[in-house]
């Protein structure tokens, strides 16, 4: 199970019991704030794409949306959503539970400006009914991220 992949990653850091499991499910931003009893904006959902045949993750706030023409002019690319199917098979997580931790090798992770303005976000743990409670400074530390991105509208 892909949370206990993440547990195991975790542990090498000593955190692995700050990760939160759910009796119902948090696959969705507004699953995950009614699991947690926050803001949706608050959770750091991470949105899978392809990007030159290759899965990249970004890491945004729950109340942002992808802007395409800021995702163009940083990628180089048109914004295409992984597949269901690719999401697990390249990511190592599936759809509900894809989080920045514990990812297959060669996936680029890129954390969006729209979590900058939050003490803390909570982002899943691989499962769809898991997160964990992260300052910005600890997901920078925990999530093997390449850079920060600005790509997301609507949350400003």
């Amino acid at each position: 199970m892909s949370v206990e992949k993440v547990r195991e990653y975790f542990k090498k850091m000593g955190i692995e019991n700050k990760v939160m499991e759910f009796e119902v499910s948090s696959a969705t931003v507004e699953l995950a704030a009614r699991a947690l009893n926050c803001e949706g904006s608050r959770i750091a959902k991470t949105l899978s794409f392809m990007v030159g045949g290759n899965a990249i993750l970004i890491v945004t706030a729950g109340d942002a949306k992808i802007d395409n023409s800021k995702y163009k002019a940083e990628f180089a690319a048109k914004a295409k959503m992984l597949s269901p199917d690719e999401v697990i098979n390249l990511t190592g997580h599936e759809v509900g539970g894809v989080c920045p931790f514990a990812v297959n090798d060669g996936v680029k992770i890129y954390l969006d400006e729209s979590l900058r303005r939050f003490d803390t976000v909570f982002p899943a743990c691989g499962s769809a009914n898991s997160a964990i409670e992260l300052t910005i400074e600890e997901l920078e530390k925990y999530a093997p991220y390449d850079r920060w991105v600005n790509v997301c509208k609507g949350w400003n």
